[in-house]
This record gives structure tokens, sequence and C-alpha cells, in this order.
């Protein structure tokens, strides 16, 4: 979208310009809080460019602070992806906190709350503790431990951090009100016991907060003025308020938007580990998962992604975008940047009778056409050549423009000369083996003196091209609303091994976008070494996947 492109405010900026008018002088500061247990996705995309982008636009800050209040299911890993993701963004971050940074000061708050009357150790199992609950449309019934005294409760919570009871054996829970039509407010559960290692604290502690009570009171601690999250959250509100009213703390408060949906995609981390864990996909940064690491190994540019976040916009409903939005933004991006080059994915032999078998001469390609400053890069051409199998039939249907046996038809190699058939010879499974043509040596591109007028110019690459693997990727499923029970896509990935580059190519930096010419935009890709190039498919030259 245009800088210059007035955009009005969405409503979460209006209500940091409401904030900003009421607080004069006070900058804003966000917070991006993922829990470090798996690579984060195209959906945590949006939340970072909004957190992130509303503290850039209005001269604030944001923290990246890992939500690691679940030792069982976080890893180092994920806290090292999360933040590699961040910065390739093109984001960074005031301060790098963790929920863990704060497990003394909540224990203490919690403390506060049972020594007011406000939270107490409860013995009751999982099961009793949802029977208690009720439902949407019943009140719930008060627990037996929810009258305990306040003494017994505090010894009892310092009986818990010291790690004298089972997993499992007993809860801290926050005592509000058992008939609240929110069910969030039905004393939910502040602590559990976990025995297990922590990525950051060790040992030291058996018993971890659970969300709603770690999260809120980070916030307020490092004072975060606007908490952004997505609508599922909107419940969790009055509890988020409750706790940080009741401990007399900074008054943080929280704003709901409504998460990003892609048709054709699922984004459930379960899920996505459950692909990873079953070898559906090659890993979290396998080129057709969600994942920022695997847009990223595909060749999306953190730009394009940026673009894709600011078009679907902030909203206060959910619906789902159409991932050809995102497919588009990344052709808008890589249009004036990447180079154009030659490849041909499935070879057939050319070989131009009348041009001397010795000989060769350079042709110049521009790298990106109308764009002077990119320059050009040469490629030797001569006798022999590749083309593309579908460029050439023998009996071709109506409408059909490429070589052809009739000798009156001509086409244009690409930047370089015009060529009409002459013959062909078929391998011994009557496949086409060697195309044979003729070229007119005063219609080279740009010198052109043979009047002869071509509708179509076809790519090539010279003999000397070089082998690549090329690994043709689609979208990993073909139902547009995919469900955690979808099977994926069976041709989400075809592998060409046969492919012929241009050599130019055998230069080719990692992660480089380069336009093969009429087939997409393509990118190398990290299995590459010294024997073996091998490019991944980011998308193609125009949608092609709805006319399937």
């Amino acid at each position: 979208m245009s800088n210059t492109e007035e955009k009005s405010l969405n409503f979460i900026e209006e209500i940091v310009e409401k904030w900003m008018e009421e607080h004069p002088g006070k900058k804003i500061l966000t917070r991006f809080p993922p829990e470090p247990n798996g690579y984060l996705h195209i959906g945590h995309a949006k939340s970072i460019c909004l957190n992130f982008g509303l503290a850039k636009k209005y001269g604030g800050a944001t923290n990246l602070r890992f939500d690691d209040t679940n030792p069982v299911k976080e890893d180092v890993e994920y806290v090292d992806s999360i933040r590699e993701d961040v910065r390739w963004l093109g984001f960074d971050w005031k301060q790098e906190l963790y929920a863990s940074d704060y497990f003394d000061q909540l224990y203490n708050y919690a403390v506060q709350l049972i020594k007011a009357g406000k939270a107490y150790v409860d013995f009751s199992s999982p099961e009793e503790i949802a029977q208690q609950k009720g439902s949407p449309t019943e009140p719930g019934t008060n627990s037996p431990f929810r009258d305990t005294p306040v003494d017994e409760n505090v010894m009892l919570f310092e009986k818990m951090k010291n790690g004298e009871f089972a997993d499992g054996a007993c809860t801290l829970r926050a005592k509000i009100d058992m008939t609240h039509v929110n069910m969030h407010m039905r004393d939910p559960l502040m602590y559990r016991i976990k025995h297990a290692h922590h990525h950051r604290t060790g040992d030291k502690w058996c018993i971890y907060p659970m969300y709603d009570f770690a999260h809120g009171q980070s916030d307020s601690i490092e004072q975060i003025t606007h908490s952004i999250c997505t609508l599922e959250f909107v419940p969790h509100r009055e509890l988020y308020d409750w706790y940080i009213e009741h401990l007399g703390i900074f008054p943080s408060r929280q704003y709901e938007f409504a998460r990003l949906n892609l048709n054709y995609t699922v984004m459930s981390k379960r899920y996505l580990l459950k692909l990873v864990n079953e070898g559906v996909v090659s890993g979290w940064d396998d080129p057709r998962m969600p994942t920022i690491c695997g847009l990223r190994r595909r060749g999306y540019t953190p730009a394009s992604i940026r673009e894709f976040c600011d078009r679907i916009g902030v909203a206060k409903r959910e619906n789902t975008i159409d991932v050809s939005l995102l497919e588009f933004c990344i052709r808008q991006d890589l249009e004036n940047s990447a180079h154009r080059v030659m490849a041909v994915l499935d070879p057939v032999k050319l070989v131009i009778v009348n041009y001397d078998d010795i000989s060769t001469e350079a042709i110049f390609c521009e790298n990106i056409p109308g764009n002077e400053t990119a320059g050009v890069h040469e490629m030797a051409f001569g006798r022999e050549l590749w083309i593309e199998r579908e460029d050439f039939m023998v009996d071709p249907p109506k409408g059909y423009f490429r070589l052809q046996p009739d000798p009156d038809h001509v086409v244009r190699l690409k930047y370089a000369y015009i060529i009409q058939y002459v013959d062909h010879i078929n391998d011994e499974n009557g496949l086409v083996k060697e195309v044979h043509v003729r070229y007119h040596p005063d219609s080279k591109s740009g010198q052109d003196q043979s009047g002869i007028k071509v509708k179509t110019a076809l790519h090539w690459v010279p003999k000397q091209a070089i082998p690549a693997e090329i690994r043709l990727y689609d979208r990993l499923f073909s139902e547009e609303n995919p469900t955690t029970e979808s099977t994926p896509n069976p041709s989400s990935l075809i592998i060409n091994r046969e492919a012929l580059l241009e050599p130019y190519c055998a230069n080719a930096e990692p992660g480089k976008s380069y336009q093969f010419f009429r087939l997409g935009y393509f990118c190398l890709d990290k299995d590459s070494d010294g024997q073996k190039l091998v490019f991944n498919k980011t998308v193609g030259l125009k949608d092609t996947f709805s006319k399937k």
C-alpha cells in the first residue's frame, strides 16, 4: 500500500490516541508474549506487526516476554526461534523478559491474596473442580476447602512451594464467586503443582502460575499500557482486571482484536507439531508450513508479510482471509527485486542446424526488465540448447503458438534469435528426444533486421546448463476450510531432479529470490551444497490454485 495513501485509524489506534490525550507526555508500552512451546506462525506475525507497529507509530516501545509458565512443553529451541523470527520480520524489543523472571513476585502476590481471604488451597480433584464450576446456564457450587482459615492456607501454600505435595494433589484457587455469569470468575486456578525442570529456573520451583494469574501481573510489573491479545481472551479480561484491582498494582489494560484465520491453512500449534512428529513435513521450517521460518525458507520476505498484515487490518470480528492475498503480497514484492533467470524443468535438446557447431556468442539478459540499475548478466548461445518439453508439440491443438512442425511457424528464443522447425528425433519410447531448427541470423533481439513477426518467446538454457533439484510446493491442504482432522494435500510437494538452470544460478545466494521465466519465483534452499543446487518454488506468477 502506498506510503502516501491516507488510511483511517483502526480501533486499537483510536484507543491509543485517546490514551495519549489523557496521558500527555507518556509513552505507550506494548508487549509480545509468546509461549515458547512451538514455532511462530503467520497468525503470530499479525500480532507481532500490531504490537511493534503501534509502538513504532506512536513513539513507544515493545517488550518481548516469554510466557514460560509450563516447563513440560517449553524449550530453549523455541525461545531461540522466536527471537530470530521477530528480528527477521524487522522488529526489535526494548527488553527481553520472561514470566519466570517474576516467579518470586507472583508467589508474593498469591500470598497477599491468601492473607486477604481471596485465595485458598484446594485438594479437590480436577474432575471435582470441573463439576463444582457448573455450566453457563447453571451456577457452580463451593469447594469444601473454600472456607479453610487464612493461616492454614498460607501454611499449605508454602508446603506446595516446598514440594511437600505430589503433582495434582492440590491447587491454589482465587476466591471470587461460584455463581458468577462468567465461568472464568468461578474460583479460577492460580497455581498448580508440577515437579518438572524449568529451562531457566531449573528445579527451584515445583509450583507454577496459571496463565490468567501470570499474564496480567507480568503486564503490570512491566507497566504495559496496552495489553493487546486476540478475541478468545475477551472472557478472561474480567479476571485480568480483578487480579490487578485486588492486588492494587499498576493498572495495565487488556484489548482484544480478531486473530488471523487463513483458508487452506491450519495454525493449531498442536496439529503442526503432530505433522512434524509424524513426518508428514520435514520439520517446523518445511516450506509448506504456515510457520514464519517455513515461509522464510520458502522465499517469503519480511516486507511481504508486513504488507499482508497491513492489508488485512485490525478487526473486532473473526473472519477468514484468502491466502491468495498473502501470495499476491510476495509476488508484488519480488516483482521489483528478483533477478530473472532461465530454468528448464523438463528439458528437451534443441539443435540449431545452421549454427556453427564450434562458435558461441554472449547473450545479455536483463536482471530486472525495465530496471537499468539492476544490470545484466551473460549467457552463452550456441548450436545446442535446452528448452521445455511442453514448448514443442508434434500435433498441437488450435491456439498453440509455441514451437511446432509447421515450417512456416516461427518463435523467438528469449533475448536471442527467431527459429523455425526442421525436424525432430524420438527416443525408443516414442518421446521427443531432439528438436532440430533453423535460426535467422539477422533476428537477434535488440538488433532484429529480419522483419519477421512472432507471437511467442521461449525460455531456454545453454548446453553448459547446470543441474538442479527443484521443489515445487503447493498448499498443504486442498480443503478451503481444513480442520485438525483434515488430510494434507498429497500433491503439496513435487520434487523435480531433472531441471537445468543457466550457469548464472551457480552463484545464487541462500535465501535470495529469483524469477524463473514463465515458471514463478524460486529461492535457493539451505539443502544446497557444492554438489547440488536445490531451489524452492515460492509462488507462481499468477494465482492458478482456484482454477484447479
